[in-house]
């Protein structure tokens, strides 16, 4: 990561919201994560977007080591006021990279400043752990977690089952939630084998108190199996597609 500046704490969420310093501007789609037992939307997951709805990967392609940490805090303002804008009721989830994670108390600085000044519960957040890269630094991002958790939020693992979020990553983060990768759900009703990892992983998720959710649901039989194996929680375009919002950089001057 870049050298970061002097009065770094004193960013504004103004000049993150904008993108100051990262040489593009994006936007954000919400998908929501459903609660097929309560029959009610769990929450809504913020996802990075080009301005005209490019992809996630458009936009991430153009992350790199100089602009992470404001990419970082960037997405996370932005995904908050859009949230608020939007006038959300419900969870967010909102994607964060650990390897731009500087100190973990003092980066979350601009998320509560946002969070203050869009009216957005705290309580009301989660926060995913993403690894479009590999971790380099597991303590640090064990140290991330408990800080976040300390200050109320919730900590979801994503990818689960694939790349490097295992079993390992799991006992060492404690995480509120699991997110099972696509991996494990794609026509899971024809594949025993996956069954049978699904069922292991939700044993290890209730002995731990942590909620599981699928993603990359497609299917109404992939839905009826996992359902059939105790998940309540899912998210996929067999619900909906992320939903691209062109909102303006900033709605109220900070």
């Amino acid at each position: 990561m870049g050298k970061l500046p002097d009065n770094f704490e004193q960013i504004s969420c103004e000049k993150c919201l904008q993108g100051a310093g990262l040489g593009f501007e994006f936007s954000m789609a919400f998908q929501p994560i459903v609660d097929t037992a309560a029959g009610e939307i769990f929450a809504y997951e913020a996802l990075a977007r080009g301005m005209g709805g490019e992809s996630a990967g458009s936009v991430l392609s153009q992350v790199t080591e100089e602009n992470l940490y404001r990419f970082d805090q960037a997405a996370r303002i932005k995904a908050i006021q859009m949230a608020a804008a939007l006038n959300m009721r419900t969870k967010l989830s909102i994607n964060f990279m650990p390897n731009a994670v500087y100190e973990p108390t003092t980066c979350i600085f601009a998320t509560l400043q946002a969070a203050k000044r869009y009216d957005f519960p705290t309580k009301n957040l989660i926060f995913e752990v993403t690894e479009t890269e590999r971790v380099r630094d597991v303590s640090h991002l064990i140290d991330i977690v408990t800080a976040y958790k300390k200050l109320g939020f919730q900590v979801a693992l994503d990818d689960f089952g694939d790349g490097y979020a295992g079993l390992s990553l799991l006992a060492d983060l404690k995480p509120d939630i699991v997110k099972l990768d696509i991996s494990l759900i794609r026509n899971i009703h024809e594949d025993k084998v996956r069954q049978a990892i699904v069922r292991g992983a939700l044993a290890v998720a209730q002995e731990l108190g942590t909620q599981v959710i699928a993603e990359g649901i497609e299917q109404a039989a992939e839905l009826e199996t996992l359902q059939g194996l105790g998940i309540t929680l899912f998210q996929g375009f067999y619900f909906a597609k992320p939903a691209f919002q062109a909102l303006p950089p900033l709605i109220q001057p900070l």
